[in-house]
């Protein structure tokens, strides 16, 4: 049996009782003036301004996010051959898009007083789902007819390029459907040594966003020793406290939550609309945290100044949790 120490994020657990992620990467390099309106949507960055990534990942950390994710969520070998790529230089962009997460960490961590009261921080690998690759929306929906061979297929050459690199972990993010969380935890499998999280986008306060029960999919990943948690992202934060009692309920693991703004997402604009919910971020962190969730973030449209707002709610003015 594998130690649970070995458990990458086991220290900020038993540190300071919660880990803090990072919030909307896509988010933070829009304000940096990149233009994401593409099928590679983020990703499209590592092609054209990977020094922008890399101070976006700075951002974050100076935040006091405890973990950043890799630009890699929309990342595809298939997605960087249609932009003529051949396949030896799309493979080599996944290693390069850990690289600038980690150069980044390392230069935080290289100064002395952003040692004071934390922990060195995480890098995680982001991997989305085949919906994200399609830049249709389907992550949101779970609909699109493929079967779990298939899936595996497409999910493999990445998983095995990012399961082989610097990053600390990964991250597979915004799942719909716990048959593609299935075809990620078989790719766990196959790696040893590599831990993960799976956390999946949902659609209403019990259920993913295909229909199945977040409370099954939970079970699947619990029963898989190297998940590190379970998570739910890019949902609207107002249903993530029955989402984290489901979770909680199917597993033992740490439950890991960040929502996005509330907002909705037009596909066919590549763009986000409605209103944000007004949250008070510290306020709602404080409540999730108490309600059984270890990790709390924020994914698409929570910016760098929202996560510092996180930290500071959950942390006392010695900087101590």
């Amino acid at each position: 049996m594998e130690s649970e120490i070995q458990n990458p994020i086991a220290r900020f657990i038993a540190h300071q009782g919660f880990m803090l992620l990072d919030g909307g990467l896509a988010t933070a390099l829009e304000a940096r003036g990149c233009d994401l309106k593409d099928d590679l949507w983020s990703a499209k960055v590592l092609l054209e301004a990977p020094d922008v990534i890399r101070q976006v990942h700075r951002d974050f950390l100076d935040a006091g996010a405890d973990c950043i994710a890799t630009v890699t969520y929309q990342a595809t070998i298939p997605g960087f051959r249609e932009r003529g790529l051949s396949e030896s230089d799309s493979r080599e962009l996944f290693p390069e898009a850990v690289r600038l997460a980690v150069e980044a960490r390392d230069e935080f961590w290289s100064e002395s007083g952003n040692r004071v009261g934390r922990l060195r921080p995480l890098v995680a690998a982001s991997i989305g789902p085949y919906g994200a690759y399609l830049a249709d929306g389907s992550e949101y929906t779970g609909d699109y007819d493929l079967g779990m061979g298939e899936l595996y297929e497409f999910h493999r050459d990445r998983w095995l390029a990012l399961a082989e690199s610097e990053a600390d972990l990964i991250a597979c993010e915004t799942i719909p459907s716990r048959s593609e969380a299935r075809v990620l935890l078989r790719l766990l499998k196959e790696t040893p040594g590599r831990w993960a999280w799976i956390s999946f986008s949902c659609r209403d306060e019990t259920h993913v966003s295909d229909g199945g029960d977040l409370a099954d999919a939970a079970r699947d990943c619990d029963a898989e020793q190297r998940v590190v948690g379970v998570g739910i992202n890019c949902t609207s934060p107002d249903l993530v406290t029955s989402l984290i009692h489901e979770a909680c309920e199917a597993t033992d693991k740490p439950v890991l939550v960040y929502p996005n703004s509330g907002e909705g997402y037009d596909a066919a604009a590549k763009s986000w609309v409605g209103a944000a919910r007004a949250i008070d971020w510290g306020r709602a962190c404080r409540q999730w945290t108490q309600e059984g969730a270890t990790g709390v973030g924020g994914c698409c449209r929570v910016s760098p100044e929202e996560i510092a707002t996180m930290r500071q709610a959950l942390v006392g003015q010695d900087g101590k949790a």
